[in-house]
């Protein structure tokens, strides 16, 4: 294969490797402070239904904002948006910091943590809601345009090495270091991030002309629905990612269940990511060449097994393969639609169709722990995990039925 036309030929651009880095060293600090905060809600009050609240305190605002912030986004340059947000992170990783302290629980009691965590959480969904789309819509406008699929599948890499380097550190962090001294790190990467992305060049706004705010916000939804292979894909994975949350229990499987304390329990949360990051690298380099429809409904279905197995498994080892392999499974969901989202979706809309993309995909992560968290009250941690997978492949079987188009799909 010729370099020009390698897969990696990409990161031959010099802003799109200040990009790739500055956003891997954000991501793995934004994904240690959710392993964190998950671990450290379940140490304060030992119930996993506080765990379920954290998604739904983040998804509220990223929900609720997503369209507004995909306006934004469209009529903003891109750079200083971001760099604005990255700002926004680190104020509250910091303030995190300081309640996590043995002098901010002597004083104010854990009542008052809790709710301080809460309402971080909350803020921080305001600022992903805006941050999270301009990451991609930023993407088309760092590369020409025959190179989008490669620069669209680097950037997915280099998220879910980032992910799995955040969700692994973070459990031997915690171990080694505590609470306090883990945000020390998590509010040190989020800085770093910001010094790498503010090398960027200034990227001017997408769209092309003055509209009212409901109108321009309007379109993204509308370009959504009337293009049925994004809607389809996004249908298909926002139930899949809102009914097989079963990593949002995993901090209850590590203590309870599998008894394997902080550096298992980062590992386990690493799982699902180490399956995904081997498949995205796989397709980069080499590409689905056919047929990414159908494999999209096998990947989903092959997913909720891997749930069910994860729900009902008693083994450490069985578990974390389980969640290995679903990983796997997912890694080609990420792949498909992250495609079908660059090169569907036209410049001057990028921000406001990621955006939902954002509101449905990414916020689905917070609303499937939300539902974890209740069905966990509700049925029992087992039972709500082995649940979660059989409704994944329910709404595999029903959009089979429902979207004939997608099994279709080639790119």
């Amino acid at each position: 294969m010729a370099l020009a036309n390698h897969p990696l030929a990409v990161l031959k651009i010099t802003e799109f490797r200040n990009f790739i880095l500055g956003r891997f060293v954000f991501i793995m600090g934004l994904r240690m402070m959710g392993t964190l905060v998950s671990w450290w809600m379940y140490e304060l009050t030992g119930d996993a239904f506080y765990i379920g609240m954290i998604g739904l305190a983040e998804a509220i605002p990223a929900i609720g904002l997503a369209l507004y912030a995909g306006y934004v986004i469209d009529r903003s340059e891109k750079r200083r948006l971001l760099l604005i947000t990255i700002s926004l992170y680190a104020m509250c990783t910091f303030i995190l910091l300081g309640t996590s302290t043995q002098w901010f629980s002597q004083q104010f009691g854990t009542k008052l943590i809790i709710i301080f965590i809460y309402s971080i959480v909350f803020i921080t969904g305001a600022i992903r809601a805006f941050s999270g789309p301009s990451f991609g819509a930023m993407i088309a406008s760092l590369v020409p345009k025959h190179l989008l699929i490669p620069a669209s599948q680097l950037s997915s890499t280099s998220w879910l090495i980032a992910s799995i380097s955040g969700h692994a550190l973070a459990g031997f962090l915690i171990a080694w270091l505590h609470v306090t001294g883990t945000f020390v790190i998590i509010t040190s990467l989020i800085i770093t991030g910001f010094l790498l992305l503010s090398r960027l060049t200034p990227k001017p706004p997408g769209m092309s002309s003055e509209k009212k705010t409901l109108e321009a916000v309007a379109e993204g939804l509308k370009y959504v629905f009337k293009t049925k292979e994004v809607l389809g894909a996004i249908t298909l994975d926002l139930f899949a990612v809102l009914f097989g949350g079963a990593v949002a229990m995993v901090p209850v499987y590590a203590k309870d269940i599998l008894h394997v304390g902080p550096i298992g329990f980062g590992w386990l949360n690493a799982a699902s990511d180490i399956g995904s990051i081997s498949m995205v690298i796989a397709l980069t380099l080499n590409p689905m060449k056919k047929k990414q429809g159908i494999k999209l409904f096998m990947a989903v279905t092959g997913f909720g097994l891997c749930i069910i197995l994860f729900g009902l498994s008693k083994w450490y080892w069985l578990s974390f393969v389980a969640l290995v392999a679903g990983g796997i499974f997912d890694g080609v969901s990420v792949v498909v639609r992250g495609n079908i989202m660059q090169l569907k979706t036209p410049d001057e809309l990028r921000g406001r169709v990621l955006s939902v993309n954002s509101m449905f995909i990414n916020s689905s992560n917070e609303i499937g722990q939300f539902e974890s968290g209740v069905a966990a009250k509700l049925m029992g941690v087992i039972p709500s995990v082995v649940f979660g997978g059989c409704m994944t492949i329910l709404v595999v079987v029903a959009t089979w039925i429902k979207a004939p188009s997608l099994k279709k799909l080639e790119y």
